[in-house]
């Protein structure tokens, strides 16, 4: 016989937008229960996606940056590469941050059954944990069940040399011939981590832009600084892939009529991620999805049955674990009954490569779309004291100024660290900041955020770091 569970907040999934909103529920009074299908909180970013990317990714970093030291004189041999050992830290570094979302889940005393979610009514669900099954009836609902990996319905799965994001991440063996299907981000950062590695890799996608979000100057920079760790192939797609003994031949199509076949030890699918939508009953209660597949939400992330929310990747773009985690603070808000909207002004990106690559607000294409009257600053890293200094002068800041106001509405960086100095920008723009307030601004000297108000002072015409195109002769 069921058992019946009442409450008045049921989450639904534990990722960073689940965990959010469920904390907030209870930090604001609420009595809430979380279900999640897996034995630890944290969804796909803290176990198999954002942490253990970056974990990797710092790896990588600090390998390259041993090569790059050579020509300033300082030599190491080549790393010696304990893939056991790496993956033991990994894992530590995940269990402490999911060890830590449990205990704060026991502090503030929120419920959690280990199972699937499916709606009954649009009051009730039904959940199966091994051999019990629960009837959950609530007041409100949030589903916070987040994406999956897009898969390509011509490519057979069994193949253990055929990987998603998460086989990636497991780190099953450094191929020699590696190939990524995907320029975007999750395509790029898996590059990185494994051309440091030590595999030759290829990255291929079938569009000609790289990473539309970018502006050709910004794109352009990033290509020139990877050329040497591995190889990006734009307008290529993956005709049908053979399986040979222990590799895989892949007949690729490139510019739309050069077709050739490579060779490899394994291949990585990173096409995009699909909202995990599908067997939640959603259908059988009526809530609408869009027309892009997501969950149809308004501005205080409610879908079209009231007193029942969705925040996260099933939302929408972008599918990012900051925006869901501002969504959940949102949506657990407006239940405990404040009038709150999910309204950012911007919402910044980042590529976790190295160089890295942020952008945030509008880029140029967007702004000549809006018919805004703009002027670009670009400072250049080759000029930057501290970026010389520290062997990193690939790189570059952009911000991008509505001439008519004088506000900044746009930025992009390329450079080491590129993620952590986009911060400034955001706040820029949400708080209606024009060239003025950062140009006057000290930055500390020599540092790479100092970049933000030299750009910031080439728009005012007072920048004498650099040649001052606009100084009165």
């Amino acid at each position: 016989m069921d058992q019946k569970i009442y409450v008045q907040v049921v989450v639904i999934g534990s990722g960073p937008s689940g965990y959010s909103a469920a904390f907030r529920c209870a930090d604001l009074g609420l009595d809430v229960l979380l279900i999640e299908k897996y034995s630890t909180l944290g969804g796909v970013c803290l176990n198999v996606g954002c942490i253990p990317s970056k974990s990797l990714l710092h790896i990588a970093k600090v390998i390259q940056e041993a090569k790059e030291l050579s020509s300033t004189g300082v030599s190491f041999s080549e790393p010696v590469l304990n893939i056991k050992k790496i993956k033991l830290w990994k894992e530590s570094v995940i269990k402490k941050l999911t060890d830590g979302l449990s205990y704060m889940r026991k502090q503030r005393k929120i419920r959690i059954i280990q199972g699937k979610a499916v709606f009954n009514t649009d009051t009730s669900l039904l959940v199966e944990e091994k051999e019990k099954k629960f009837t959950v009836l609530f007041e409100h609902a949030i589903i916070a069940t987040g994406s999956q990996p897009i898969k390509i319905p011509s490519v057979s799965y069994n193949n253990e040399s055929i990987w998603d994001s998460t086989d990636a991440l497991s780190l099953k063996k450094i191929p020699n011939r590696f190939l990524i299907i995907g320029s975007g981000i999750i395509g790029l950062e898996m590059a990185t981590i494994y051309s440091a590695l030590g595999s030759k890799v290829d990255v291929i996608d079938r569009f000609k832009d790289f990473l539309p979000s970018l502006d050709r100057d910004i794109a352009d920079v990033y290509i020139k600084s990877i050329n040497k760790k591995f190889n990006l192939m734009l307008n290529t797609h993956l005709d049908k892939i053979k399986e040979r003994k222990n590799e895989l031949i892949v007949e690729m199509i490139q510019d739309n009529s050069n077709k050739k076949d490579i060779c490899y030890d394994a291949i990585l699918i990173a096409i995009g991620r699909t909202p995990n939508i599908h067997g939640l009953g959603l259908e059988k209660i009526g809530l609408k999805i869009n027309d892009f597949g997501f969950i149809q939400v308004d501005k205080q992330l409610k879908t079209n049955i009231s007193h029942i929310y969705a925040v996260g990747d099933v939302t929408g773009f972008p599918m990012l674990a900051h925006k869901g985690t501002h969504e959940g603070h949102i949506a657990a808000e407006v239940i405990a009954g404040k009038n709150h909207f999910f309204e950012p002004a911007v919402i910044p990106s980042i590529a976790y490569t190295e160089p890295e690559i942020a952008w945030v607000g509008l880029n140029e294409k967007e702004a000549k779309k809006e018919n805004i009257d703009y002027e670009v600053a670009s400072f250049p890293w080759s000029a930057s004291g501290r970026a010389i200094a520290s062997n990193c002068s690939v790189g570059i800041t952009k911000l991008i100024f509505n001439k008519n106001s004088n506000k900044i509405i746009g930025g992009a960086i390329v450079g080491t660290n590129a993620g952590e100095l986009i911060g400034e920008v955001s706040l820029g723009i949400e708080m209606g900041c024009d060239a003025e307030d950062l140009a006057l601004t000290i930055h500390a000297h020599p540092t790479l955020y100092e970049s933000i108000g030299l750009s910031a002072e080439i728009f005012q015409g007072t920048i004498t770091d650099l040649f001052n195109v606009k100084c009165k002769k």
